[in-house]
């Protein structure tokens, strides 16, 4: 079937069986790669890409159930708040591996739009849903926090 997208500001018209999880329609049908495969089962949070705003797990998120909503990528992240968590994440050199780190960046971004300024444990609950294989976690707070504090500058 054919299903129309709004992916990163473009409509995008893609070939997909119902039932289709949007990360494989991002990866392998329209070669955007920063999206990450993970666990498959919305645990890992690899795989986050924003619906409507708000951080969603792109291997549970099924084609048929996105209708007109705004698909939001890590290639497509590019407001006020995306350029202070990548900003952050440099700074803070947060990457190891790597391959978490779309999902986290998407979900930090969520977090900050949604609290400016959240605290440590609101940090810590926030981004609970993102595994690091490589254990980066206190890089990653300090990274949401810096970039907590470029938005206020």
């Amino acid at each position: 079937m054919q299903y129309q997208l709004k992916i990163n500001g473009e409509t995008r018209t893609v070939d997909a069986e119902p039932g289709t999880p949007l990360l494989w329609v991002l990866r392998d049908g329209l070669q955007m790669t920063g999206t990450k495969f993970g666990c498959g089962v919305a645990y890992c949070g690899a795989c986050t890409v924003h619906v409507d705003g708000s951080p969603t797990r792109s291997c549970q998120t099924f084609i048929e159930d996105l209708g007109d909503s705004e698909i939001t990528t890590i290639e497509g992240a590019q407001n006020k708040v995306a350029e202070a968590v990548q900003a952050a994440w440099r700074e803070k050199d947060v990457v190891q591996c790597g391959w978490c780190q779309s999902g986290q960046i998407m979900s930090a971004i969520g977090l900050l739009s949604e609290n400016p300024k959240p605290t440590d444990d609101e940090i810590k609950e926030y981004m609970n849903g993102n595994a690091c294989r490589c254990v980066t976690y206190v890089r990653i707070n300090e990274a949401v926090k810096l970039a907590s504090e470029k938005l206020e500058a």
